[in-house]
């Protein structure tokens, strides 16, 4: 039996939350268009008959703009350091950056090998992706390397099957019938969150935080359920409930009906918005949302 952490990272809108749910064959991480959609480690299990896998979604490493993007990054750096194996997630066809060599730097200092997964080859020819290939294969010295489209494809065995013989031996880490240890007003608020990033623009989407303030179970087995949306400012405020309250009513709808379909129960939401100024710069808010590592000095 063989048993181990992969760390799935890389920049912003790679795919990495994308490939998490393709390869656990069912949704755990949000996923959407918009940078910064990842904002805390994800852990998604696999099992198979000779290894247990446990998949951690890192936030995508960007160039900070407040306290909440710096931990964030420093979030996915500390997890790379705490895996077996690393899968830096590219998308084929975005040209090579600084932000990519930063990424390149510190995977030199981890002893962990890495994966390269060329993600989005549904979108390049196959000129396109020897050529991308090549080009990676001279700027690291990756140990694999898996061309492969983390939306389309439905096979993912060679993949699964070379992870398995670079983690250790080592028994079961988490039950057989455990996909996650998230905890389900997480993924409540990861939802809700979610819906907030498809339905708005501008700022709000990466203004907006979620918590989950109360679950309830009623009679008739079905959960009311409390949810908080904060963001920076009242003009963000006044976006998010839109007017006559109709963007409000349109994310708790869509977010009511997901969370239901994905928990497999039946759920009532209630949300409600509050303003919480600069909470993106503040260490305790950010702490106190579950976003990124805790600082020492808190």
């Amino acid at each position: 039996m063989r048993a181990g952490f992969v760390a799935l990272a890389g920049k912003p809108n790679a795919g990495k939350s994308t490939l998490l749910n393709a390869l656990l064959k069912q949704k755990l991480a949000i996923v959407s268009a918009k940078s910064q959609t990842t904002r805390s480690e994800i852990h998604g299990i696999l099992n198979t008959e000779e290894a247990q896998i446990v998949f951690t979604d890192t936030p995508g490493i960007h160039k900070a703009q407040d306290r909440l993007g710096s931990r964030m990054n420093r979030e996915a750096f500390s997890v790379m350091q705490g895996v077996d194996l690393v899968y830096l997630v590219v998308d084929g066809r975005a040209p090579f950056g600084k932000g990519d060599q930063v990424i390149l730097d510190s995977l030199q200092k981890l002893q962990a090998p890495v994966f390269l997964i060329l993600n989005k080859i549904d979108l390049l020819s196959k000129a396109e992706i020897l050529e991308a290939l090549q080009a990676w294969q001279k700027r690291y010295d990756f140990a694999e390397y898996f061309p492969l489209s983390a939306l389309d494809q439905k096979d993912f065995q060679d993949l699964i099957q070379t992870t398995v013989s670079y983690l250790p031996e080592g028994g079961k880490m988490f039950p057989d019938d455990m996909v996650t240890d998230a905890s389900r007003a997480f993924r409540m608020a990861e939802i809700v969150r979610e819906k907030i990033l498809s339905c708005t623009e501008q700022e709000v989407p990466h203004a907006a935080a979620v918590q989950i303030e109360d679950i309830e179970v009623q009679d008739d087995g079905s959960w009311q359920v409390r949810g908080l949306i904060l963001v920076d400012k009242p003009g963000q405020k006044g976006i998010l409930i839109g007017r006559q309250g109709r963007m409000i009513a349109r994310i708790r709808h869509e977010a009511e009906q997901e969370i239901s379909q994905v928990l497999q129960q039946k759920v009532h939401l209630e949300l409600f918005v509050r303003v919480e100024p600069e909470w993106r710069n503040r260490d305790d808010k950010i702490t106190s949302y579950g976003y990124g590592p805790q600082d020492d000095h808190e």
